[in-house]
């Protein structure tokens, strides 16, 4: 049984430029910067995608050191949005604007087309149109 007392807030994202990757989920997804300050010295953007799904983009703060991610690891592989009304002119939509893709657009199953987007920063991010269930 789900706990009513929880629900979902936020994805989290380090970014080497963060005005740059907020801005790419505004041009390439259709999502808004909401609010943009900074946080214990480094920018931190509030992206709000539709159905209130927020995403925090930082940059690095003082005294931490980063690094590019170079290989699968441990933890977080990707986040998931989905797609309502016509996936496959969303997604050549994409293209048209640059984007590029690491699973092309397939129907994963009977009900479920998906595909994975390169965003900035080594983030991957699944696109799926899901068919309620009848």
């Amino acid at each position: 049984m789900p706990n009513p007392n929880i629900t979902f807030d936020h994805v989290h994202l380090i970014s080497k430029d963060p005005h740059t990757t907020a801005r790419w989920y505004v041009d390439k997804l259709g999502a808004d910067i909401v609010r943009d300050v900074a946080v214990k010295g480094a920018p931190q953007l509030y992206v709000e995608m539709g159905g209130g799904t927020l995403l925090i983009v930082r940059g690095e703060r003082p005294g931490e050191s980063t690094s590019d991610k170079s290989r699968l690891e441990w933890g977080v592989d990707h986040f998931g949005v989905r797609v309502k009304g016509d996936f496959d002119v969303f997604c050549k939509e994409l293209k048209a604007k640059g984007v590029q893709f690491s699973v092309e657009p397939t129907q994963f199953n009977p009900t479920t087309q998906l595909a994975f987007i390169k965003a900035p920063d080594g983030v991957s991010v699944e696109l799926l149109n899901r068919q309620e269930p009848v």
